[in-house]
């Protein structure tokens, strides 16, 4: 499908639902009834994520083995590992500061004129198992095919490069296993355009659930928070594309154009799954080889969350204005160091920015319970937060294959099929 007209059609569905949305919460009898209509909504949406979440797993495993056991040897896929973290790691650092920045400059939630809730409130969010330790133990999967259930893109990732490597090492003894593996990622990319197609119908259904039950009135109640987290997330984009212009030079708009359908569905949906298939298509049309971004990618999903991390920052200090709790410098820079970490947990949590903001209040005697305060218009605030993710992790894909020369020079038009790149050059020993 062209990209331009999927692009019209999310936006059309979104306007849609919004409409709809609208019209259920203001012509609903009562909230219950609002709550009822909205279920179907939102039985519709979840389909489609089902949609997506049934393409994930295969997708990922047969894109990075593929593209692992193209490079050749170990050398190369720690070269480009290590080139994606320091890209990475840079991203978060400059998220992490942008996002203490504009909640401490726009000051949100000093004047908030609401009561706040009890400090023994609870959020409901299961923030034990979120430590560091488990984070690094749950890397490693236990079983694979119990990842390949969850969709543990991390654990699914790890599994892959181990395969890759092992196919790459023992060479045309297993070619037959390389060519099926290629064979697969045509046929996932082929089960993605086929999924895409109702994406529409997903992004209609998501913001007509949201919008019945919360109503266009929960933006002017907290009109403030919502413009300021935006405002810093403009900045973000702003800054994530500049520093993709010192390595892409004009091409980063062409990038950014390609990726207008992908960044509307993340938006709509709050979903970073449901726009991973769309974002690998869309990079490979940008020129960035099958190699590279079938393994930068699924690396970025877990470690290069740039609206998250800003969320995170943003939403702590926000919780310590609402209370009246002032955070001194020092310890806001504490907060970041523990959230560089603690946010390394999110991939495979439910509503992984939440949990990790609630597992790091304490931390700081900030009460968990004001969590409560902006879980209402969490899907607002994710809906950007996801979008951004997309922008930092196309970017940082294009980047990596610049830097390793598997950028093609040329962008392939949204009717044609990229060719293949070339393989990644070997190290000399």
């Amino acid at each position: 499908m062209n990209a331009n007209k999927l692009t019209l059609r999310i936006m059309l569905g979104m306007i849609l639902g919004i409409v709809a949305g609208y019209a259920v919460n203001s012509m609903a009898p009562s909230p219950d009834a609002a709550k009822e209509i909205a279920g179907y909504f939102s039985l519709v949406s979840d389909i489609f994520l089902r949609l997506i979440k049934m393409i994930i797993a295969p997708l990922v495993f047969s894109t990075v083995v593929s593209g692992i056991a193209n490079m050749g040897d170990s050398k190369a896929v720690g070269r480009v590992g290590g080139k994606a973290i320091l890209w990475f790691v840079t991203a978060a650092i400059i998220s992490l500061l942008l996002g203490c920045l504009f909640a401490n400059v726009l000051q949100p939630g000093a004047a908030l004129n609401m009561p706040l809730p009890p400090a023994d409130a609870s959020t409901n969010l299961a923030t034990k198992s979120l430590t560091f330790t488990n984070f690094l133990l749950n890397v490693f999967p236990k079983s694979v095919f119990d990842s390949f259930a969850s969709n543990q893109i991390l654990q699914i990732l790890v599994f892959s490069i181990f395969f890759g490597l092992a196919i790459a090492a023992l060479g045309k003894k297993v070619e037959t296993i390389t060519k099926f593996t290629d064979d697969v990622v045509h046929v996932m990319i082929k089960v993605t355009d086929y999924v895409m197609q109702f994406a529409p119908i997903g992004v209609f259904a998501a913001m007509g659930a949201a919008i019945s039950t919360q109503g266009l009135g929960v933006l002017l109640t907290y009109g403030k928070l919502i413009a300021s987290f935006y405002s810093g997330l403009i900045v973000l984009w702003a800054l994530l594309i500049a520093a993709g212009w010192i390595v892409l030079r004009e091409r980063v708009f062409k990038l950014m154009s390609l990726m207008r359908s992908v960044m509307l569905l993340a938006f709509s949906t709050a979903s970073s799954e449901a726009a991973y298939p769309k974002t690998m298509e869309q990079l490979e049309k940008f020129g960035a080889s099958k190699r590279i971004t079938s393994f930068i990618l699924p690396l970025g999903y877990s470690f290069n969350l740039d609206g998250s991390m800003m969320y995170q920052a943003f939403a702590i200090i926000f919780i310590a204005q609402a209370y009246g709790i002032h955070m001194s410098i020092a310890t806001q820079l504490t907060m970041l160091a523990v959230l560089m970490l603690t946010s390394k947990g999110m991939a495979g949590v439910a509503r992984a920015s939440l949990v990790v903001v609630a597992a790091t209040l304490p931390m700081f005697h900030l009460p968990e319970s004001g969590l409560l305060l902006i879980m209402a218009i969490d899907q607002f605030l994710d809906m950007g937060r996801t979008a951004t993710n997309v922008i930092g992790n196309s970017i940082a894909t294009a980047v990596v294959a610049k830097w390793e020369g598997e950028l093609s020079a040329t962008v392939e038009d949204d009717e044609t099929v990229p060719e293949q790149a070339p393989a990644l050059a070997h190290e000399s020993a």
